[in-house]
């Protein structure tokens, strides 16, 4: 999967979304492979999309 593509379907799937998501929960909701997200593509959505994290009610970040 290139960026591009990883960007769209994370952004698609954080828009039906409005409460946020954790990684595991955006993993299965969009069909991704990646164990963990890379951190230089995170780097990017934030900078492109406005992509937010903070912390939720557990330790994960949504």
């Amino acid at each position: 999967m290139r960026y591009v593509e990883f960007r769209e379907a994370v952004r698609e799937t954080l828009a039906g979304a409005p409460d946020g998501l954790t990684w595991r929960q955006l993993k299965g909701a969009a069909a991704l492979s990646y164990e963990r997200p890379c951190p230089t593509w995170v780097a990017r959505l934030e900078r492109e999309i406005g992509l937010v994290r903070v912390k939720g009610s557990s330790r994960a970040k949504v």
